[in-house]
């Protein structure tokens, strides 16, 4: 847990979950370069918060947290993010009911006075939202939207520009930069072009030519990605009444393979995107029908899963936090997977190489065997004993 002095005071912040190994702060310089904004600077005065004031992709609830006495929105594709907000609403005895918590997938406010925007990794993400969110922004609305250097990039300008308004950008501080977006009324308010969909090649097993469908800010949203595709190309061949977890799912590719590849499963999605498991569901059902049955959940990893009821878990897990690199989330993944198995149950990994999971594995489960590799890929089994 770290401490971000503002204005306004200091504040206790942690990352979600907290881990005491995580050294990783739950704010960074873009998000004190905002705050310090709102305040007032020698060129701008202080921006007015006393009206509709909604926060987009606050990463770890540090901006929701300095500015709850204003009752933002905080619009987030992660579930973890919420969660985070929450603790650190309660950490500094702020009133979790100041911040109004909506995910990616829910319908914005009518009208926002105060748009701040922490710009996401995803480019595709960010035109959804501001699509989303354009018709709520009126001419006096405050538009800034916040980003380390290596975030923000003249695409991202050109997103506000074009769907938001003309569009400036700070001088740097600290390798943070903000974004300053003036709306303009007369621009056309045309609908998010998301979902993208695709077909699946040949070759990949029982989900081969079936449809995929990309919500924004889904990875590879125009192609299978190679990680994918070798996974696919080396899952279990099971029959019978297995509970199956598509963990940290994505668009749902391996969890439908999964389903049509053995139709007595039962498939459980999961990931702490929402945009993800809508994904999921929609390439579900694409694949398999409207009325075939699944579950989907957004949640933290396997935390909602009864301990001992999954026969299999598969898995691709990220290592990547936002910009940073770290094992952290396949750590909790794979103690997750162990405590939801049943005795005899396996996790089939899929990840770069040199990322080394099975030693996490072989001190996880006490055993890890090599399905398959390549030069630049691994798939991995686990076995709960």
């Amino acid at each position: 847990m770290n401490r971000l002095t503002t204005s306004q005071g200091g504040f206790e912040l942690a990352r979600f979950p907290e881990n005491p190994r995580d050294a990783f702060r739950a704010w960074d310089a873009a998000d004190e370069y905002l705050l310090r904004q709102l305040e007032g600077t020698e060129e701008a005065a202080p921006v007015d918060l006393s009206g509709a004031v909604v926060v987009v992709g606050d990463r770890w609830g540090a901006l929701s947290t300095v500015l709850a006495e204003h009752r933002p929105v905080q619009i987030t594709d992660s579930y973890l993010a919420q969660r985070a907000t929450l603790a650190n609403l309660a950490r500094n005895g702020r009133d979790e009911d100041a911040v109004r918590l909506l995910s990616a997938r829910d319908t914005p406010p009518d009208r926002i006075d105060v748009l701040l925007v922490r710009v996401p990794k995803s480019l595709a993400l960010l035109e959804d939202q501001l699509h989303r969110l354009a018709p709520a922004v009126h001419a006096g609305t405050v538009v800034i939207g916040t980003g380390m250097v290596k975030e923000i990039h003249t695409s991202t300008l050109r997103l506000f520009e074009r769907i938001i308004g003309p569009t400036r950008t700070s001088l740097a501080v600290k390798k943070a930069r903000l974004i300053f977006c003036t709306p303009d009324p007369a621009l056309p308010r045309t609908p998010s072009p998301w979902p993208h969909r695709y077909e699946l090649p040949d070759g990949i097993g029982a989900v081969s030519g079936r449809t995929v469908v990309n919500h924004a800010g889904i990875f590879c949203a125009e192609r299978l990605d190679v990680g994918t595709r070798f996974f696919l190309n080396h899952l279990p061949e099971r029959s019978g009444q297995d509970h199956v977890v598509d963990l940290g799912c994505g668009n749902g590719v391996v969890g439908t393979c999964a389903a049509l590849a053995n139709p007595e499963s039962t498939v459980t999605f999961i990931d702490e995107s929402y945009q993800a498991v809508a994904s999921a569901e929609a390439t579900f059902r694409a694949g398999l029908g409207a009325d075939a049955e699944a579950r989907f959940l957004v949640g933290d990893g396997m935390a909602d899963v009864p301990p001992g009821s999954v026969d299999l878990v598969l898995n691709n897990p990220p290592f990547h936090s936002h910009q940073a690199i770290t094992d952290a989330t396949s750590r909790t993944m794979f103690q997750g997977a162990r405590t939801a198995l049943r005795q005899g149950g396996e996790l089939w990994v899929v990840g770069n190489r040199h990322l080394g999971y099975h030693t996490q594995l072989r001190r996880t489960f006490g055993n890890c065997t090599t399905v398959a590799g390549d030069p630049k890929f691994v798939v991995l089994r686990a076995v709960k004993r």
